[in-house]
């Protein structure tokens, strides 16, 4: 088994396009239903396929954001993401060192409907394995 994706509800679906966009997401499709919602899916460049689902529901009003906590995307560069984000009008937050200075590096970027995004460079070596029980 594997996940394939995950669905965020959206406000505006132009603005949170032109975010995901900025954020480095591609455009995969756009799936319309007759009374004016809409899918988007959308993937990283080094996905092999959708990971993102945009559900844009005009009639339900705006996102009220509750519940959920973050969603992360790992990094090459976490100092050439934050300088791409923000060359791209977008704003991370800082730099932060979690696991201190031999742990991974992140830091948080929020989108359009207040959904968090947490970004990971890995240190040397990678992500950590779980430890066999």
């Amino acid at each position: 088994m594997k996940t394939i994706l995950f669905a965020l509800r959206v406000t505006d679906l132009e603005r949170s396009l032109a975010f995901y966009d900025g954020v480095g997401y591609v455009k995969l499709a756009t799936i319309p239903f007759e009374d004016g919602s809409s899918l988007v899916w959308l993937r990283l460049p080094d996905e092999p396929s959708v990971s993102l689902e945009l559900v844009h529901r005009p009639a339900d009003g705006p996102v009220e954001v509750g519940g959920f906590a973050h969603f992360a995307i790992e990094v090459e560069s976490l100092a050439d993401t934050l300088t791409r984000l923000t060359a791209a009008g977008l704003h991370p937050g800082a730099a932060e060192l979690p696991g201190g200075p031999d742990g991974p590096k992140t830091c948080w970027l929020l989108d359009p409907d207040g959904y968090r995004i947490e970004l990971v460079e890995w240190p040397p070596g990678g992500a950590p394995m779980p430890e066999d029980s």
